[in-house]
């Protein structure tokens, strides 16, 4: 995940289909309360799918991750059981969030890169991710959008027919989530790869009644306690986020503070088929 600079920013004022014509995906405040997602009834009806279900006949499971801690924010449990059961997991890392503290002077910025880098490997070992199993793009923070069609040929080019793709969430309202889920269908497309989509920014925007979201694409993977507490493990890997690390610019706030935490701390997580 990346905090959003003011660029950035205005980039998310998309149209969304709003019944009352607002921008639905505007990325602002605290968002919607964690409680309130947990008393919604369709997310707590919506069809369950396990692990072998959604992994089907993948060879690799493929996660792209605009920003280091994506893939364990909204996958990091299929991540684990995907390793669990010998299944080889890949994760193409697109940028290393060095802009997540937009004040950070230049070379500031790539001590973090470097520091974001190291909490990714850190994290995928705690998920049981084989050593090696993350490579990583170093395309600019913030700059996906730009990237466009070659964003989409660098993906296409790691990808193997009978991989199973993993990344954000098409409107995820971030643009970084947004360009690589883009350049993650036209990849996929063409390698003949099948794909899902997961939400980050989206849990924070969205409307519980779930009017904003693909509800009927949408499935729970039920998370059992060992997976659940690996996927906790790998999240605290992620210093430099939760405001414990020291490249952490003082008296600023935390990335990931304990009320976004909330909304990757439950005992499942939801993909988009």
């Amino acid at each position: 995940m990346a905090a959003l600079t003011d660029a950035a920013a205005d980039a998310t004022r998309l149209p969304a289909a709003a019944p009352d014509g607002a921008d639905a995906r505007l990325i602002a405040g605290r968002g919607t309360p964690e409680p309130d997602w947990l008393r919604a009834a369709w997310l707590r009806a919506l069809p369950e799918a396990a692990p072998d279900a959604l992994l089907g006949d993948a060879r690799r499971l493929v996660v792209v991750a605009p920003h280091p801690d994506d893939e364990v924010l909204g996958a990091g449990g299929l991540m684990a059981l995907a390793a669990a059961r010998g299944l080889p997991v890949r994760v193409l890392a697109l940028t290393d969030g060095e802009r997540c503290y937009p004040t950070l002077p230049g070379a500031a910025r790539a001590s973090l890169a470097r520091i974001r880098r190291v909490e990714l490997h850190r994290a995928l070992e705690r998920l049981g991710v084989a050593s090696g199993g993350v490579e990583h793009l170093r395309l600019p923070d913030g700059g996906l959008q730009a990237a466009g069609a070659a964003l989409a040929l660098r993906i296409h080019r790691l990808l193997q027919p009978r991989d199973l793709v993993l990344t954000t969430w098409r409107r995820d309202g971030h643009p970084d989530h947004e360009a690589a889920a883009a350049a993650v269908a036209d990849a996929a497309g063409r390698a003949g790869c099948r794909r899902m989509e997961f939400p980050v920014w989206g849990w924070h925007w969205a409307h519980p009644d779930g009017r904003d979201l693909p509800v009927a694409d949408m499935r729970r993977l039920p998370l059992d306690r060992p997976t659940r507490a690996r996927k906790l493990w790998a999240l605290r890997a992620f210093a430099s986020q939760l405001g414990r690390g020291s490249a952490m610019p003082a008296a600023a706030e935390p990335i990931l503070p304990r009320w976004v935490l909330a909304r990757f701390r439950r005992d499942f997580e939801t993909f988009v088929l």
